[in-house]
């Protein structure tokens, strides 16, 4: 651009003998050897890049449309051009050896080809391409409210590309997470009052079908990308996480850049630039700073892909549809009725809940563990 059962579970893993059911539940956690608290740093450090880089690139793309801006190509460029940034946090953990999954004796041999690596960047870089320029069509046609509640979809299709890609288990802490987060956004489509939009018929449902589309594909990328640490990739390092947003971003971008020129839109951001109303160095900086904002908020979707799984990194997701309202108030002085609030709270319930099911995986298999280990030493004794 954006996860359930801990990381700590994997470390245990290796510790307790699973049945086939269980293995697949705990297929989820990637790392091994980490800490408890230091897992709860990793996620919690995760979610603040997705809600902060989603909610402030979110407002600086309205922000660009509402000022002038009108380059759907340009509004879906700078969602992936600032992949570069990522080089800083890959050179400071490129000293992290990564530890496979597998065997140590058979890690050297599923390592994934040049050629096998190449296929998966090239194709969830073309596919979030795509993502990214719908969500941009969307976000040009439709009133937010109508927005946002299409955008909360992307919950319902993650369930189900999840449940057949990425054996997903589910409960009924998660099952109340995504209905109470999907509500919470239906009530926050409700709360913005029915304006009329300001574009054609045509436009708008282009708008709807783009960002309903959107939010599919979007649920397949995450389910794809988790699918890809787990079965290809192999490696628990956050390095393994960088090279798979820088290179699909890098993909993403050329693919942009292509269709920028190739839609004779490019020969327009001059004019563009100049109309803008806020001045030409306030258009630079919208889109340089929007661009910093989603290389956040990717950091932390695939993070959170990587320590937890899709799911949770989609559930907190939906978290910034009721967050961005609020900042809009802030910055914008957009009016707060109470259907917002409600709508907030009831999202911080949702993830609550969902971040609950997380603790109580990680205490049983602590359990487990403890366990395992006491019949063992009972054993040798």
């Amino acid at each position: 651009m954006s996860e359930d059962h801990s990381l700590h579970h994997h470390m245990l893993e290796s510790q307790i003998p699973s049945s086939p059911k269980e293995e697949t539940a705990m297929d989820h956690t990637p790392l091994r050897g980490l800490k408890r608290w230091k897992w709860w740093i990793l996620v919690a450090l995760n979610i603040t890049f997705l809600l902060v880089g989603q909610a402030v690139s979110t407002l600086l793309g309205r922000f660009y449309y509402d000022e002038g801006g009108n380059s759907k190509w340009m509004a879906t460029l700078v969602q992936t051009i600032a992949f570069p940034a990522l080089y800083i946090p890959l050179y400071l953990f490129r000293s992290s050896s990564p530890k496979p999954l597998t065997n140590t004796s058979t890690a050297s041999i599923n390592q994934p080809s040049f050629a096998k690596l190449a296929i998966i960047y090239f194709g969830l870089g073309l596919l979030i391409a795509g993502d990214n320029m719908m969500y941009s069509v969307g976000l040009l046609y439709l009133p937010v409210s109508t927005y946002s509640l299409l955008c909360a979809t992307q919950l319902a299709f993650n369930a189900i590309f999840s449940f057949f890609i990425n054996a997903q288990k589910f409960t009924a802490l998660i099952l109340n997470s995504v209905v109470v987060l999907t509500f919470s956004a239906v009530l926050l489509a409700f709360s913005s009052e029915s304006e009329p939009t300001k574009v054609s018929k045509g436009k708008y449902i282009l708008g709807f079908m783009c960002t309903l589309g959107a939010s599919a594909l979007y649920s397949l990328i995450l389910s794809l990308m988790q699918f890809s640490f787990q079965k290809v990739l192999k490696k628990e390092t956050f390095s393994v996480v960088l090279n798979m947003q820088i290179y699909t971003a890098f993909v993403a971008t050329c693919a942009c850049v292509v269709g920028l020129f190739a839609s004779g839109e490019s020969s327009t951001l001059t004019g563009e630039m100049v109309g803008f109303k806020k001045g030409r160095v306030s258009y630079v900086m919208t889109l340089v700073w929007t661009s910093v904002a989603w290389q956040i908020c990717s950091v932390g979707v695939v993070g959170l892909i990587f320590v937890v799984s899709s799911l949770f990194s989609n559930v907190i997701s939906t978290l910034s549809l009721p967050i961005v309202p609020i900042f809009a108030v802030i910055f914008f002085h957009d009016k707060i009725d109470g259907i917002k609030v409600v709508s907030l709270l009831m999202a911080l319930w949702g993830s609550a809940s969902y971040i609950y099911q997380n603790y109580i995986d990680d205490a049983k298999l602590k359990a487990k563990a403890s366990n395992g280990q006491e019949v063992s030493d009972g054993s040798t004794a």
